[in-house]
């Protein structure tokens, strides 16, 4: 009989992820692409797919260094796999989204014995399922540094086999290979970093004796060296721009106009962390006591991982809100031991907040014309609210059921539906964004405008009005009229790629048979001012497009 319930529970887990990772798969595709990131990244994909160059990545036609290319290879092969659509753009960061979560679980499971609760932590983070849904370089970043954070793992805990040590190394190498091939210089920095902090706080160096230098700085240098050499060479001001430019200047001052205040990270971590946010300080008390001395400090090397992560970038002078997901790996493994050793009657006291919270998201449909705006029309907000509420209403029920499962000791169960209902939650919300993400995509733009475009149709956005969808959806670039900002070092390099002035604009006008441009109402106006011929085709809140009749 205990064998039956034992295979029965190993059945129910089984066909409970098989489920999860389809569901996680299913709702990539159901958005429109939206401004900046993911029309930003989907045309970096696109265009080295289109022109066959991957070593030199372009932005709508323009030389763009800002980033490696390792996602840029990624997502042009998805395309390749999958065709040119939005499952495909997302395709990359929700694999390695459901990738780093297999990684935990594997890794909590040889250090401790059981992977379940790792793994579950993982899945149900907020914000680890929301990047993996979204179209940004941070879930591939993420997968990497928890790679690497595995691996080491895996090669200095004190039960290590001689195999365990020299493989899990390598691994550790080739993974600091594939994050600096993702974001640059922090996917050396951080593991780096951790490693010298870990060894300083406990004076404990005998790890930088296991570290395989030779063969570990040879399987970085031959997966990360290739393509740094050879977009260097190609490009002579890449080192400078990239190198110093994109990390230090970036870091070091404003100059990317995202600053943000020393505690800019606390609520993002706050929400990102849920439906576990309130047991950050049982996990931080449990991480910290020493083992006996001659032990490898597994747990106080997670927590020094995730505080370094959330330091670092709480002093950059650039702040995104997807910077600090590297913390969250090294926190599902030590959120996992507290959740395997916790009573399920204190667990259900945690799920308080949770609740509160997704009730809160859950009344959303009554608050909707709250936010009604100019260009955010009420039947936007209602279609948005609707599904936050139908996405609220749903954690609430995987909650309510998890509370009666630990009211009879049964804790795992529990744990696997508040994952359940967090995926639920966040992928429903996100689906019902799509309604307010088309104000921020060119996707039905682009479709209303198909039946007055020609092969040969010369394509023009004036100042703000270039979106970095547009050109995804259009499948060819445009020529931005008097804009810079993030292609300028492109503009620099290439001068003839330059955008050109409104003056110039307006001299092609006139001599181009087949030319249409987007451009807002106050541009239009003074347009007709000045006499120019212009056929409205298309308009909405932001912007509007004419042709030439």
């Amino acid at each position: 009989m205990l064998k039956k319930q034992s295979a029965l529970s190993k059945s129910v887990i089984v066909i409970f992820w098989v489920a999860f990772v389809i569901f996680w798969f299913a709702t990539l595709g159901q958005r429109a692409l939206i401004h900046p990131d993911e029309g930003r990244y989907a045309e970096l994909s696109l265009g080295m797919l289109q022109s066959g160059d991957w070593i030199t990545p372009r932005l709508n036609g323009i030389l763009y260094f800002e980033k490696p290319a390792l996602q840029y290879w990624m997502g042009a092969l998805s395309f390749l796999v999958f065709g040119i659509n939005e499952f495909a753009a997302r395709f990359w960061p929700g694999l390695t989204g459901i990738l780093s979560v297999l990684v935990v679980g594997l890794t909590a499971r040889r250090l401790y014995g059981n992977g379940h609760y790792a793994a579950l932590t993982m899945a149900g983070t907020f914000w680890v399922i929301g990047n993996s849904h979204f179209l940004t370089l941070d879930a591939g970043l993420m997968f990497f540094l928890t790679l690497t954070l595995c691996a080491f793992l895996w090669a200095q805990h004190d039960e290590a086999s001689l195999n365990e040590r020299r493989y899990g190394m390598w691994v550790a190498w080739a993974a600091i290979a594939g994050a600096s091939l993702s974001k640059g210089l922090i996917g050396l920095l951080i593991p780096g970093s951790v490693l010298a902090l870990y060894s300083l706080i406990n004076w404990d160096w005998t790890v930088w004796r296991r570290m395989q230098w030779l063969p570990g700085i040879a399987i970085f240098l031959l997966l990360a060296g290739p393509w740094f050499w050879l977009v260097s060479e190609r490009n002579p001001g890449f080192a400078y721009f990239f190198f110093i430019h994109e990390h230090f200047t970036r870091y070091l001052t404003p100059e990317a106009r995202r600053p943000g205040p020393i505690w800019y990270f606390v609520p993002i971590l706050f929400v990102g962390f849920l439906p576990w946010s309130s047991l950050l300080p049982r996990l931080a008390r449990e991480a910290w006591p020493r083992r006996p001395l001659s032990t490898f400090q597994i747990e106080r090397f997670l927590l020094i991982w995730a505080v370094f992560v959330f330091a670092f970038f709480s002093k950059s002078n650039s702040k995104l809100p997807s910077y600090i997901l590297p913390m969250f790996p090294a926190l599902a493994l030590l959120l996992g031991q507290t959740l395997e050793q916790i009573k399920p009657a204190e667990l259900k006291k945690h799920l308080w907040l949770p609740v509160i919270v997704w009730g809160l998201i859950a009344c959303a449909f009554l608050l909707a014309d709250r936010f009604v705006a100019r260009d955010t029309p009420l039947a936007v907000i209602q279609h948005f609210a609707m599904y936050l509420s139908v996405g609220g209403l749903g954690f609430l029920l995987c909650a309510a059921l998890a509370w009666s499962l630990l009211s009879k000791e049964r804790k795992l169960p529990a744990v696997m539906l508040l994952a359940a209902g967090s995926v639920w939650g966040v992928s429903i919300g996100s689906i019902g964004h799509d309604a307010y993400g088309q104000l921020k995509s060119s996707k039905n733009l682009v479709v209303q405008i198909s039946p007055y475009l020609q092969p040969d149709t010369e394509i023009f956005t004036i100042h703000n009005a270039y979106d970095q969808t547009l050109p995804f959806y259009l499948r060819r670039p445009v020529i931005q009229v008097d804009y810079e900002d993030e292609f300028a070092f492109g503009h620099q390099a290439e001068p003839g790629k330059a955008s050109p002035t409104v003056d110039e604009f307006v001299a092609r006008w006139k001599t181009i048979p087949h030319v249409m441009a987007i451009m807002d109402d106050k541009m239009y106006q003074s347009f007709q001012q000045q006499g120019m011929d212009m056929k409205k085709v298309y308009e909405d809140a932001r912007r509007m497009v004419v042709i030439k009749p």
